[in-house]
């Protein structure tokens, strides 16, 4: 590249790091300001002292509470209103490509979870580059393995959302250099990053997390909400199941260790979801199923309630306009079918509406599982890796049927389901259809639906066929094909940095 538009390029990123723009190679964050200068060796201080490493720490975990938009709401737009679990809910011109699967690269909500996403990974790089760095005895080197250990499991998490929605992204693990007219050259690449394969970011994630187990914070069973050695093996788990790193022994054996920790099946599932008698408060927090959740309190609620259906505590706040993840009729009926009665009603609600976009305005359903700002997010749970580990047994090599077979009818009779048939449990292909029923009755409404059919190639024979016979599902405007399989990146990403490439099919 010649150097006249290496400088042209340096300028406008200069601009970027102005304007704290999420696109660039050290995106800032409101916690930038933290630099204390230079110290006498003529060294930048990032941290001056251990308070202020907790304190960045703190704005990690801040992350699963106060922004909520692209690890939650929108990863729920795309896991069922992308499948056949949901309608996108609204009209709006940015969340019905979801639907209909006419997404672009100009779509708003590509744009707004790429940015943050990166954001969130310059805050992991800002703490696991320097922590140990700081210069103050009393951060022990058991303090600063431990808080290293839980950046990189949040690393790690951001990295495994973004790639299973891009493929191919950033690998960013570093701090951008400082950018003078001699390091131009040198600092080019890490201000416009090239893509990283899926195998080397589903590596990169592999290595934070057993990098960050032996000094991670053990399961608290009575606070849910910590980076702990457990999130670091659910996320394994999770890992491990995908194709880039498939391994299915190590997805049985992570689910294991979380049955070691502790985790198992809530005795009631209405435990996991529901408000206390007089709905005023979540009816339980750090359940034994809970592996990492956000929790919210009065006065400090979860403001994204109201973005689905109606808050129970509050419940006429903002309820004058039609809620994005409409549950479609194929999930309705799919409950009916199999006689699921439970967890039908704790996850679809029927309000009437002054709306009518897909349901008549007297009886129009809901999803249920967030369903007041002081229920809790959960962002891993232990049924959907238990799910995992029963796939893992089906897809393995040497198939254990039966043992697979059993994991489901667990979950199926925690609800008053019956055993699966014994037609079912001996044939391959008919238990893989039931554990995916399964998984889809169990984690509707939790982001999980499209990244299951995305991970058992199962994109094109489900999404194509769902609009000829689910009647409310606006008109299909592009077929489904194995281009679909990862999401169109932001044209303003590639409009920026000249080394990222879009995705087959946009």
């Amino acid at each position: 590249m010649k150097r006249n538009f290496i400088y042209q390029i340096v300028l406008f990123a200069m601009m970027l790091l102005w304007s704290a723009c999420s696109l660039n190679k050290d995106p800032l964050d409101s916690f930038s300001d933290v630099t204390q200068g230079i110290n006498e060796e003529g060294e930048e201080v990032v941290f001056k002292n251990k308070a202020e490493v907790q304190s960045h720490l703190q704005t990690l975990y801040n992350q699963l509470r106060d922004r909520q938009e692209h690890w939650y709401l929108d990863v729920l737009l795309i896991g069922d209103s992308h499948s056949d679990n949901a309608y996108a809910g609204t009209t709006g011109a940015e969340v019905l490509p979801f639907e209909n699967n006419s997404i672009e690269g100009s779509n708003s909500v590509m744009s707004r979870d790429w940015n943050r996403y990166l954001e969130d990974v310059a805050r992991a790089n800002l703490l696991i580059v320097n922590v140990d760095s700081v210069q103050d005895n009393s951060l022990t080197t058991a303090e600063r393995q431990q808080y290293k250990a839980e950046a990189k499991i949040f690393r790690a998490m951001i990295f495994f959302d973004m790639v299973r929605l891009w493929g191919d992204i950033p690998l960013i693990t570093t701090i951008a250099g400082d950018i003078t007219a001699e390091t131009i050259e040198e600092v080019y690449d890490e201000y416009f990053p090239k893509q990283s394969t899926e195998e080397e970011v589903y590596k990169q994630i592999e290595k934070d997390l057993l990098e960050a187990m032996p000094f991670a914070p053990g399961n608290n069973s009575s606070d849910k909400t910590k980076l702990s050695k457990s999130v670091a093996r659910a996320l394994l788990a999770k890992v491990y199941a995908e194709k880039p790193i498939r391994d299915y022994t190590k997805v049985i054996q992570y689910t294991d260790e979380l049955a070691a920790d502790g985790f198992a099946l809530e005795t009631d599932f209405t435990n996991l979801f529901g408000m206390n008698a007089d709905n005023t408060d979540a009816k339980m927090r750090n359940t034994k199923e809970s592996i990492l959740e956000a929790q919210f309190f009065s006065g400090n609620g979860n403001w994204v309630t109201w973005m689905f259906g109606r808050d129970l505590i509050n419940y006429n706040s903002n309820f004058t306009w039609a809620k994005w993840v409409t549950p479609s009729r194929d999930l309705i009926r799919a409950y009916e079918l199999e006689g699921d009665q439970i967890r039908y009603t704790e996850s679809i609600v029927y309000y009437q509406t002054t709306w009518s976009n897909y349901y008549p305005t007297s009886s129009y359903p809901f999803m249920y599982k967030i369903r007041s700002a002081l229920n809790s997010i959960i962002k891993y749970r232990y049924a959907d890796i238990l799910l995992l580990k029963a796939e893992a047994m089906i897809l393995k090599d040497s198939p254990e049927l039966s043992a697979a077979a059993d994991i489901i009818d667990q979950v199926r009779q925690r609800v008053n389901l019956p055993k699966l048939g014994t037609a079912t449990r001996t044939n391959r292909e008919a238990l893989l259809n039931a554990l995916l029923k399964e998984r889809r009755l169990e984690l509707a409404f939790e982001g999980q639906r499209w990244f299951d059919l995305v991970r058992l190639d199962k994109v094109e024979e489900v999404m194509n066929s769902v609009f000829a016979k689910d009647t409310g599902r606006r008109t299909q405007v592009y077929p489904f094909s194995a281009n679909s399989y990862r999401l169109p990146i932001p044209q303003s990403v590639i409009d920026q940095n000249p080394n990222i490439q879009q995705n087959l099919g946009y």
